[in-house]
């Protein structure tokens, strides 16, 4: 797994003004959690959001780096203005090289698959995450799922990921990843018979007999 190493220097500022104070400032504040312990603490905005862009939706093993030590951890969180697009909260969660870790992995679905290109079928997606327990270095950045040989009505469960050895899947082995189902055709109604125009009948009067 990719380590980066960051920056970080314990956090005095607290609450929503300590926060907004911050960020004009050009920091982003964050939390450091270890069990039920939690430390305030804050990063340059440019540095941390350069990290977050460029590792979104990959597990990563951070080094953060204080003045006088530096702990590893991975993104447990963070938070995006909704509006601006602005990184504005970040939490980590403190890891030990020889403790295992629970973490949830981002799916990734890869190729095209058969029941889709040769049958026109649809794939759907199914988990979009999955939960694993192992050493830290053992954590994969994604799970990589392979659609290509699925056919129609097939379907890639849990069961079927093959991690490797020290990986342990948390996650129900009977959910879904993905699954290929076929297009239902829509029967066409019967064309509509155009009701028979009845002509109206059309009763001549002459004119009366002129009385003699």
């Amino acid at each position: 797994m990719e380590k980066v190493t960051l920056g970080v220097e314990k956090r005095e500022k607290s609450g929503k003004g300590g926060a907004r104070s911050l960020r004009r400032s050009g920091v982003i504040p964050a939390i450091l959690y270890k069990g039920g312990n939690s430390l305030p603490v804050q990063l340059s905005r440019k540095e941390l959001s350069r990290f977050i862009s460029k590792t979104a939706g990959e597990r990563v093993i951070v080094n953060l780096q204080f003045p006088d030590d530096t702990k590893q951890a991975i993104v447990k969180d963070y938070q995006v203005d909704p509006v601006m697009g602005n990184l504005l909260h970040v939490d980590f969660q403190e890891i030990s090289a020889t403790e295992a870790i629970r973490v949830m992995v981002h799916v990734v679905i890869k190729g095209e698959a058969i029941g889709v290109k040769r049958d026109k079928g649809i794939l759907q997606h199914g988990l979009r995450e999955i939960e694993i327990e192992c050493l830290p270095d053992k954590i994969p950045g994604h799970v990589d799922v392979d659609v290509t040989n699925m056919g129609l009505g097939q379907s890639i469960h849990v069961s079927d990921l093959k991690l490797g050895e020290g990986i342990k899947v948390l996650t129900d082995p009977d959910e879904v990843l993905a699954t290929v189902i076929a297009v239902k055709e829509e029967v066409a109604a019967p064309a509509a018979v155009p009701a028979e125009t009845v002509e109206p009948e059309v009763i001549k009067k002459g004119k009366k007999e002129e009385e003699k």
